[in-house]
């Protein structure tokens, strides 16, 4: 169980990232369909569970120390080879959106440009991924306890304070930017991108634990936790629509709106999460530039200077944009990844077992 629950706290570290701590994913995904935002969140719970229960099945079948050989098992030898490309491409893309949130952060609470947020980001996630996967691990483990509180913290202190009726609530959410405008397509495509974008740092993951049961087990458990931590986000954003709406990060305006203390620790909270989030991803782009010859620590520079060069895009922009698109594409390989558990039910196999044979 403690193996399951370290699997499960890493994989909710890797995806509260800025984007969701920041509330800007959430808002644009899920509160700004107002109540059926939380129907959202339920659904998007059922995916992330399953989703993640077969990725981390599947590393730790065979177990892979890079995620080429399960994405072929997956997806077939021909499609797998687009699909690792593809997905090499959605991990430049959502280190990209890490570092662009970084700036943001720094930007709206600090007064300091852009690019002091996203280089710090960039510097100490080349020092991480240097010192070895376990360390990254570990470090995305540790944010899910201390995530958690303040979560609940941020409801109270929203629920309690707001001045805001149910349908001044509803109109507020209608006007808020909105990734696409049926809220379970919303919830399908903000699993599909968050997992199109993971999904090789969480087959390394897997590939960490020899025991398949706890890797499933961790799968379920992380999913559960993700959808309720949807849901607690949901609230705290739509009890103050009002003060949020606008704000590229949210919980930032938030948390300051009660003081401004606290909303600069809230700075350092975002920065701890999102280092941990651009290290694991950051590690699995490593190592898939490795696979190429590349040296490690060339590999590691690369891996985050190369999105640093596009921060100017702008994080409110990345985040409509650039997670709807990836939503799509990673369509295919949620399609491949549903298939491949089929297929393993009915042949009564494990997961992971023609792969190793």
């Amino acid at each position: 169980m403690k193996t399951s629950l370290r699997l499960a706290g890493a994989f909710i570290g890797l995806i509260v990232g800025v984007g969701f701590a920041s509330g800007q994913e959430v808002l644009q995904f899920y509160a700004s369909h107002g109540r059926y935002g939380f129907l959202a969140a339920i659904a998007a719970a059922g995916m992330f569970s399953f989703m993640t229960m077969v990725l981390f099945q599947i590393g730790s079948q065979l177990q892979t120390k890079s995620h080429k050989e399960a994405i072929e098992y997956i997806c077939g030898p021909r499609l797998g080879k687009l699909v690792d490309v593809i997905l090499t491409v959605f991990l430049f893309c959502v280190i990209l959106m890490m570092l662009a949130g970084a700036g943001a952060s720094f930007q709206q609470q600090l007064g300091l440009p852009n690019i002091a947020g996203s280089l710090t980001i960039a510097v100490a996630t080349v020092i991480t991924v240097c010192l070895g996967l376990r360390k990254v691990i570990t470090l995305m483990s540790w944010i899910t306890p201390v995530l958690i509180p303040i979560l609940i913290a941020l409801a109270i202190y929203a629920v309690n304070t707001t001045e805001l009726t149910v349908e001044q609530i509803e109109a507020l959410a209608a006007v808020q930017p909105r990734a696409v405008d049926n809220w379970l397509l919303s919830a399908l495509l903000y699993v599909s991108s968050n997992i199109a974008g993971t999904a090789p740092v969480l087959i390394i993951m897997g590939g960490s634990v020899l025991q398949a049961k706890c890797a499933r087990n961790g799968g379920l458990i992380g999913g559960v936790l993700m959808g309720a931590m949807l849901m607690v986000m949901v609230v705290v954003l739509l009890a103050k629509i009002n003060v949020i709406g606008g704000s590229p990060i949210p919980t930032l305006a938030l948390i300051t709106e009660a003081s401004p203390i606290l909303g600069n620790i809230m700075l350092g909270m975002l920065m701890i999460k999102l280092y941990a989030t651009v290290s694991g991803l950051s590690y699995a782009l490593t190592a898939r530039l490795q696979a190429y010859g590349m040296k490690k620590q060339l590999a590691a520079v690369l891996s985050v200077g190369t999105p640093l060069l596009f921060t100017s895009v702008g994080f409110i922009s990345l985040v409509g944009t650039l997670l709807t698109f990836m939503g799509y594409v990673g369509l295919l390989l949620m399609s491949c990844i549903v298939v491949t558990w089929f297929k393993s039910y009915f042949t009564k196999s494990p997961i992971g077992q023609k792969a190793v044979s």
